[in-house]
């Protein structure tokens, strides 16, 4: 199973809202950008809502049978480690290994000198095709990288081995995601993890790293832009040069995880991944959940006054909605306003508040990420949010079409 050049990562809390997310895909087919689905879920999000793997295979195959989509989509196990993996095995064919919790820990010794015999090859003055001047590996910066990053590898290989066992080889596609951390792994680091994925013999086709910068959800990127131009550059370098170098598969890229709203960067990576014909997998988690609150509040009456409900009980429970998210969100809780200020908005004002278009005088990013880590609330009102949602499936379908195609394939693209 080959993973193809471009794909995208269409998070559905709900598993509502397929079809109107592979109607947005097949408009960038129409334009000349074959974008593949990737239905995107994890654990943590089944546990909040109450739904399993299964309802996210459904949602996809239901999609894909209705609008005749005869080109390759998956399902993704988001963000599993080995004690979460197995209640996906059925159900998934694209697994995100997220290790970022091993980062520094330890393998045996003998573990370690093996990988730095094969390492010590690029030590001294390494240079990369394409960046202009060479890295500086000393064995004691080796050591460093290998301390922080090998144990992390091997688990991801544990993984890795997990589900080969069950699913057979070549029969999922892999990626290792190391982003939910504070500290951004260097072009260098990646090139050495590269080397680690290479040794532990994981057939990684995309590799999520962190980037410099906050990649928060569901907003714009929060970072020096410059910085990143560079780093995202050198990453694409790095990895094309690992890829001949390294026994990786050859359509190796990578992903962007909480890619969803980076507007900033967006027109950075579409240019750089054209420039050097690569590809890349972008995850938008969350954000069709926020499109289907905006629905709501276009629909009025009663829908918006779910709305409304939905923000002022995640108001109340701030500390608890954002505790899991707290490495990818940034809200000052004195600029959110009041729910009795927001009751008297109409459903504009609410939609306008909560869509992200930049420059827009009513936006809130803080009121945005607060609601996007709110779903737990439209989760526990069960079969009336989901009856809402339906009621006003039209209206709804609209947003999360217009949102996923307008606001991020054709910023990536310049359509």
């Amino acid at each position: 199973m080959k993973l193809d050049k471009y794909s995208f990562g269409v998070g559905d809390r709900f598993a509502q809202q397929g079809e109107a997310q592979l109607k947005a895909i097949k408009k960038a087919w129409e334009a000349g950008i074959p974008f593949v689905p990737v239905w995107n879920k994890s654990n943590r999000e089944h546990q909040i809502i109450h739904s399993s793997p299964a309802d996210t295979r459904r949602e996809a195959d239901k999609a894909v049978t209705a609008l005749g989509w005869d080109h390759p989509y998956y399902v993704d196990a988001d963000h599993i480690n080995i004690v979460t993996v197995n209640s996906f095995m059925e159900h998934s064919d694209f697994f995100t290994l997220d290790v970022a919790e091993y980062i520094g820990s330890q393998v045996s010794t003998d573990e370690m000198e093996d990988f730095l015999a094969v390492a010590d090859q690029y030590s001294g003055e390494l240079q990369i095709p394409g960046i202009k001047d060479p890295f500086h590996i000393s064995l004691e910066s080796l050591r460093e990288m290998a301390g922080k990053f090998l144990g992390a590898v091997a688990k991801a290989a544990g993984i890795y081995r997990h589900i080969e066992e069950k699913k057979g080889a070549g029969n999922f596609i892999a990626e290792v995601s190391m982003d939910e951390v504070e500290t951004a792994q260097t072009p260098v680091e990646l090139f050495f993890i590269l080397l680690m994925i290479s040794h532990y013999h994981i057939p990684a086709q995309t590799i999520a790293p962190k980037f410099t910068g906050r990649f928060n959800k569901g907003v714009d990127y929060v970072g020096d832009v410059e910085q990143f131009r560079l780093e995202f550059e050198q990453d694409l370098l790095v990895i094309d040069f690992a890829v001949k170098t390294f026994d990786l598969p050859d359509n190796l890229k990578l992903s962007i995880h909480s890619g969803s709203d980076k507007f900033t960067i967006y027109p950075i990576m579409g240019e750089l991944i054209r420039k050097y014909g690569k590809g890349i997998h972008v995850k938008t988690a969350g954000t069709t959940w926020l499109e289907e609150l905006i629905g709501l509040a276009l629909a009025g009456g009663d829908a918006l006054e779910m709305a409304k409900t939905i923000y002022s009980k995640a108001y109340c429970r701030q500390e608890e909605l954002c505790r899991p998210y707290e490495t990818v969100i940034d809200i000052d809780p004195d600029t959110l306003p009041l729910p009795t200020e927001v009751d008297q908005w109409d459903g504009e004002k609410f939609a306008a508040t909560l869509r992200h278009v930049p420059g827009h005088p009513d936006y809130h990013a803080g009121f945005r990420q607060l609601i996007h880590v709110g779903y737990k609330v439209a989760a526990e009102m069960g079969d009336s949010f989901l009856a809402m949602v339906q009621e006003h499936s039209d209206i709804v379908a609209e947003q999360v079409m217009t949102n996923i195609y307008d606001r991020h394939i054709k910023r990536l693209f310049k359509i």
